[in-house]
């Protein structure tokens, strides 16, 4: 009996002190909370309106659903339609999913990026609250699907699979034709860090093409049995993005949000998530989480600071910061291309890596007096809890008591963690960029 129990003991030892146990229990976490709110509201909110009818015209083959947008997050849409009835819980249960999934990938990918685990358990804990985030993982909408195989393809472009990273931009980019940015984001950094790569780019980028357009071809001849000619496809959705501009946006049928210049989005923190009938007051009212909103903009003058010291992880979240946010600045003043505040989504996890080396900055400041080592974990654990009560209340999660407990519970497992990984990390950020002539200070 003894021996059971020290065998149970040394069990629980391993696993509390194994890395992934807090990564593995945010995400429980966070899809507990999917999963208890998925069914409300009960009727379609915001682009469910057109992509959940016509995942259910994919479902039944008559027709290639949005036809502006590639068919795989259609598909993906249908496939739970199909799986647990046209409800609500059929219709978002994928979306949930990859909402999870995306967490596991950026955890990697801050990993990769030599971040400690303190720093990478922060950042992925501030985009997991991120009240943007987790809407976009909870509605059929497109956008979940297309960050998802986005983080998969930087992931492995970090694991330097040029084949495995075009075929995850590919299919970013069968999801929703915003993937492409992963392959912006990619060209930046390669030109930045190691532009003598040439090889593994072009690969990557033949790839990524092969991927998107045999998809195409395959996803259609799937859902009408016919083949079409994928240039086709995709002459017909770029015509059709030309007509979506400001201008317009009044003549557009059926718009049920409000759109925002890209600038906007950094000083004007609105967006709300209408469904067809009515709003749902706080339940879709989705805002980037207040407190990584309001340091967007010093996060990213820090950011360009280390880049300039050539930082790694700084100048990857730089580069992802210019090829997911700053790209849709000149494309709206070009061409006046409608644009939504959510459109800001796939840029969140370049803010959350600029926070985290922030803190880890702070963290790790050199003193030998007491009282500043304890400011320092009074700062980190007035932010973290401020950023999980933002998020539980912006997110109308029903019973208030179920929200306190939740957020109680999240507070100590994130702050707990924390604690634990401090002591056994260098300061991160440390690992610097080859000699590059362009990176220097």
């Amino acid at each position: 009996m003894n021996s059971e129990l020290l065998k149970i003991k040394h069990s629980f030892m391993v696993l509390r002190k194994w890395e992934f146990t807090p990564l593995c229990l945010l995400i429980v976490m966070v899809l507990v909370l999917h999963f208890a709110t998925i069914s409300t509201p009960k009727d379609a909110v915001f682009d469910e309106a057109y992509y959940v009818p016509a995942a259910n015209s994919i479902l039944h083959g008559l027709s290639l659903g949005r036809l502006e947008h590639p068919p795989l997050g259609q598909s993906i849409i249908a496939s739970g339609i199909w799986l647990f009835g046209n409800n609500p819980f059929g219709w978002r249960f994928f979306s949930v999913i990859f909402g999870a999934v995306s967490l596991v990938f950026f955890y990697f990918i801050c990993r990769e990026l030599n971040l400690s685990k303190y720093a990478a358990f922060l950042a992925v804990t501030l985009l997991a609250v991120d009240n943007l985030s987790f809407t976009q993982a909870s509605t059929a909408m497109l956008d979940v699907f297309c960050l998802t195989f986005m983080f998969a393809s930087v992931w492995f472009y970090l694991q330097k699979t040029p084949v495995w990273t075009g075929v995850f931009i590919g299919l970013a980019a069968l999801c929703k034709l915003t993937g492409v940015f992963a392959l912006l984001f990619i060209g930046i950094h390669w030109l930045v860090v190691n532009p003598k790569q040439v090889k593994e780019q072009m690969l990557t980028i033949v790839t990524s093409g092969v991927t998107f357009l045999g998809g195409l071809v395959l996803l259609d001849a799937a859902i009408l049995h016919q083949f079409l000619n994928p240039f086709d496809r995709l002459s017909y959705m770029l015509r059709f993005a030309d007509i979506l501009t400001f201008s317009s946006y009044h003549a557009i049928p059926g718009n049920i949000a409000s759109p925002g210049r890209p600038w906007e989005w950094l000083y004007h923190e609105a967006i709300s998530y209408n469904s067809v009938s009515h709003v749902w007051s706080g339940l879709y009212d989705s805002v980037i989480n207040p407190g990584i909103w309001i340091l967007i903009i010093p996060v990213v003058l820090f950011l360009l600071f280390l880049t300039l010291k050539r930082g790694k992880a700084a100048t990857f979240a730089l580069c992802w910061f210019v090829a997911t946010y700053v790209v849709w600045i000149p494309i709206t003043l070009i061409t006046n291309r409608l644009t939504y505040e959510y459109y800001f989504y796939p840029a969140v996890g370049s803010v959350c890596i600029g926070i985290a080396l922030l803190f880890s900055r702070i963290n790790n400041l050199h003193s030998n007096i007491r009282a500043l080592s304890s400011l320092r974990r009074i700062l980190l654990s007035v932010y973290v809890g401020a950023g999980i009560i933002f998020f539980v209340f912006l997110y109308d999660f029903g019973n208030i008591w179920f929200r306190m407990g939740w957020a109680v519970v999240l507070c100590f497992i994130t702050l707990y963690y924390l604690d634990k990984f401090t002591p056994e990390e260098p300061i991160p950020d440390n690992s610097l960029l080859p000699n590059n002539p362009t990176l220097k200070p």
